[in-house]
């Protein structure tokens, strides 16, 4: 069936409410038993692949045939929510079924490739220098979230924003930051050429201001006064490349209520400026909702059927996709833009109910699936195929290979550093593509805690955020880190919430895991660890 006819198809079922998948149904990728093939080496700074000749030529002809037609490199656009869980999206599980409906990323999804084993880091800062830089954060030193006015960030880091703006894109960040107040770590000086957004952790504008959450703040006069004088940025800023960041507005509860309405506007004017433009854009978005403490806009409140604040964000960042969608499309660069949906980390279950939804066992803060695991979902007019669906493994790190790959500078990979990042972008465009990456590797801050190849994971150490009474909400940060002496394994298979340990009966597999996190720590030893911003409880040498 040509191209024009699904598109008519699929507008005429999403318009009467037929799903996707009832006409077409989902190109799963064919298996492939990722765990008993022998990857390949790219050298000592690189993460080793599974190779995959045929799916990369595939791939390439795609390429080939868009850049003749377009005249340059595709854009990218990569929309990053915040604490959304993997079980919040329709096309997970969720969606109407937990009160918070999602059709424009359904949509989505539906039209392009469903990842169900994409991988963030367990928290927020971790993930974000981990997708811009490429690497793991043992390697970039932001091990955890820096708080209000900490020091360090992503000084000394090259981020993919800075790669492609040399290759001639033009490079936007707008919303959440998280990687660093200070100047040398502001988006406008590691490779933006401007930013719209706050530097610092959401809930440090809300919760003083709040008598909900902080009352013998907000009722001192005096304690209001002290909370004034940390040493934070408290702003809604503005950045450009070569100037100073511009302060635009203080951020108080109603300010911030509006900011990933006000976000969603400068990301589809900037979209609407590039519409003409000779030059590529690399465009990061990343909302602000749904992380605690949540407060939707006038328009959104009460509009989920939940009827609760997170839900209505939900709501309200669902709708934001959709906008930006119809930007691009608007604009005619739908068919030059590969756009990726996903979320920093899981769930933030210790603000219960003001949190997300996964089915696995965990949540932020933690290695077991429910930490980690998260929505990831490629759409391409035109060069993904629509109604895949793939539960190969994808690291956030990959975003930042495979941008590359697709500007057509893969040789700007840094060779001084280790890189765990692989490119993905023949699993992303071949009709039937696998992933390029065996192992997937976890981390607890400076702790290693699992690995995982094919259908099994082998933890060495985790967080429970399950601990009775250590908490009311159990979950973010919440539980006690622990040494698994033996070790642990799971098959995400039979058992996804990781409550049966496999290990006894699946011996035979044990070389597989062990020679993996060797060559991994080996890795380590080349290129030494980093540290920027310490564990929780760790102070400085």
């Amino acid at each position: 069936m040509n191209r024009r006819l699904i598109n008519v198809v699929t507008t005429w079922a999403f318009t009467i409410g037929i799903s996707w998948s009832l006409i077409f149904p989902p190109n799963v990728s064919a298996y492939e038993d990722a765990l008993v093939r022998e990857t390949v080496s790219l050298g000592p700074s690189r993460e080793p692949v599974l190779d995959h000749p045929k799916q990369a030529a595939e791939a390439q002809k795609k390429l080939n045939a868009l850049s003749s037609k377009k005249g340059r490199r595709p854009n990218i656009v990569v929309v990053l929510m915040d604490d959304i869980g993997w079980g919040d999206i329709g096309v997970y599980g969720g969606g109407i079924a937990v009160g918070a409906p999602t059709p424009n990323i359904d949509r989505l999804a539906r039209s392009g490739l469903r990842l169900t084993s994409t991988y963030s880091q367990p928290s927020c800062s971790p993930t974000r220098a981990t997708l811009l830089t490429g690497r793991l954060p043992r390697r970039h030193g932001l091990l955890r979230p820096p708080m209000a006015g900490e020091k360090g960030g992503l000084e000394g880091e090259i981020t993919m924003a800075e790669l492609l703006r040399e290759s001639n894109y033009v490079t936007q960040a707008v919303g959440k930051w998280h990687l660093g107040e200070n100047e040398a770590s502001q988006p406008q000086n590691v490779g933006f050429d401007d930013f719209y957004g706050f530097l610092g952790v959401a809930n440090m504008y809300t919760e003083w201001r709040d008598p909900a959450f902080q009352p013998d703040i907000v009722n001192k006069p005096e304690r209001q006064e002290w909370m004034r004088n940390v040493a934070f940025n408290r702003f809604l800023v503005h950045g450009e490349r070569g100037k100073k960041l511009k302060q635009v507005r203080e951020i108080d509860l109603e300010v911030f209520k509006q900011l990933d309405e006000e976000w969603a506007e400068y990301s589809s004017k900037f979209i609407h400026r590039m519409k003409n433009s000779d030059e590529p854009f690399f465009l990061y978005h990343a909302t602000t909702g749904a992380h605690f403490d949540n407060y939707p806009p006038d328009k959104f409140k009460g509009m989920s059927p939940a009827g609760y604040p997170y839900k209505d964000v939900v709501v309200q960042l669902d709708d934001i996709v959709g906008r930006l969608v119809k930007a691009l499309e608007e604009t005619g660069q739908l068919e030059n833009t590969l756009i990726f949906v996903t979320s920093d980390n899981g769930p933030e279950m210790e603000t219960w109910w003001d949190s997300g939804y996964t089915p696995f066992r965990g949540a932020k803060g933690s290695t077991y699936e429910g930490g980690v695991r998260v929505p990831g979902i490629a759409y391409w007019k035109g060069m993904i195929a629509p109604g895949r669906e793939s539960d190969g493994l994808f690291d956030m790190a990959d975003i930042f290979a495979t941008s590359l790959s697709l500007a057509g500078v893969p040789e700007k990979v840094p060779s001084d550093r280790f890189i765990d990042s692989i490119d993905q972008t023949s699993f992303l465009l071949s009709d039937s593509g696998e992933s390029n990456r065996k192992f997937l590797y976890y981390w607890l801050a400076d702790t290693f805690s699992a690995v995982r190849v094919g259908e099994y994971k082998f933890m060495t150490a985790g967080i429970d955020n399950g601990v009775p009474n250590d908490s009311w909400n159990a979950g973010g940060f919440t539980g006690v880190e622990q040494k698994y002496k033996y070790g642990k394994v799971f098959n995400l298979y039979l058992d996804p919430k990781e409550t049966h340990n496999f290990l006894l009966r699946k011996l035979p597999y044990i070389s597989i895991w062990q020679n993996a996190i060797f060559a991994h720590m080996e890795t380590f030893k080349r290129y030494p660890p980093k540290v920027v911003v310490r564990p929780p409880g760790a102070t400085d040498d």
